[in-house]
């Protein structure tokens, strides 16, 4: 097993211990780098499914294969990779923690991804956006009720700015509506839940284990998840082109393999509260590399929202108590 305790220079994010400023600041640089990474396949979906690449057969490809290629591809990538350096006795894991790695992958990277797409069909995307960003607030909420952190107004201030920054960058008041459809609120909600879920537990049991041994079996248990929504026969019917495979493995690289390696070291370092408002940055980017990409225009309001996100980032890094951040062992 792949212990973080065997790890040199990790003792400071273990149980029970502080965190040390420089460390913070690599958290929020890895999340940064995780986010920006999600843009970027914000915009290359984006592209796929308005067609940007006439003659390819991309434009044909569902938000469901998208979702499924991502996950395979990356835990096929880990595998290999680890397999290859490591081989596959240190891979294994007791029992009652590889159910619980299950969890993580299904509860919380699968079904927020899921339920996230089904609300974008049933709502609109400001809609879905909106409500998953909520994930911020049951993160603290979870956090003071079970007393893993010390009250702090700041860190609830942070938490309000960064949402309503959000709410600007999506345009919310502007020319963007929402639209209430009661399924897909419920499973936006839903996929704010599993969002916090992630945050609150990947925090948890990253303290035992090393990212790469999460990222392997979060990724595996959501495989097994779009195997079951999307069999692999539903997938040969479809008949993909070479060029939407080829994209396919591009996609799981920049949306799934390199920003989960980025965000599960930034939960490492950085306790939930501050590792998920640090994720609002994500919508941020995802409007920024369209502007650039796609050519899309950046409104005076979005403008706003996006420095309203990154004071909120700089406010919950300052906000007092981080060094009495408790974390509850997994038993």
């Amino acid at each position: 097993m792949n212990h973080t305790a065997a790890t040199p220079g990790r003792d400071s994010n273990r149980p029970g211990t502080a965190t040390s400023r420089p460390a913070s600041y690599a958290g929020y640089f890895y999340i940064a780098a995780a986010c920006l990474f999600w843009g970027i396949s914000a915009s290359l979906g984006r592209a796929a499914f308005t067609d940007r690449f006439p003659g390819s057969g991309i434009a044909q490809l569902s938000p469901v294969i998208l979702s499924q290629a991502r996950t395979t591809f990356s835990f096929l990538a880990v595998l290999i990779a680890l397999a290859a350096t490591r081989g596959l006795r240190p891979l294994c894991l007791p029992r009652a923690d590889l159910g619980r790695m299950f969890l993580l992958g299904i509860g919380g990277v699968a079904l927020s991804n899921y339920f996230y797409y089904l609300a974008i069909q049933r709502t609109n995307v400001a809609t879905a956006i909106v409500v998953q960003y909520t994930a911020p607030i049951w993160v603290l909420l979870y956090t003071l009720v079970r007393r893993r952190e010390k009250p702090a107004p700041g860190k609830l201030l942070s938490v309000l700015l960064a949402l309503a920054g959000i709410a600007l960058v999506i345009g919310i008041f502007g020319h963007v509506r929402l639209h209430l459809d009661s399924l897909g609120v419920m499973a936006a909600l839903i996929a704010a839940f599993s969002f916090a879920y992630y945050n609150i537990f990947g925090h948890s049991i990253l303290a035992r284990y090393e990212r790469w041994t999460v990222l392997l079996y979060t990724t595996m248990s959501a495989s097994i998840f779009w195997i079951v929504v999307n069999p692999p026969t539903a997938i040969r019917s479809a008949d993909y082109s070479p060029m939407a495979w080829w994209f396919l493995l591009l996609f799981a690289v920049v949306s799934v393999l390199v920003p989960f390696a980025f965000y599960f070291a930034g939960l490492e370092h950085l306790e939930p509260t501050k590792a998920i408002v640090a994720s609002c940055l994500e919508p941020v980017f995802s409007i920024l590399i369209a502007a650039l990409a796609l050519g899309e225009k950046i409104s005076p309001l979005q403008g706003l929202g996006m420095a309203m996100v990154l004071t909120a980032i700089v406010a919950v890094q300052r906000s007092p108590g981080a060094s009495e951040t408790v974390i509850e062992p997994i038993e």
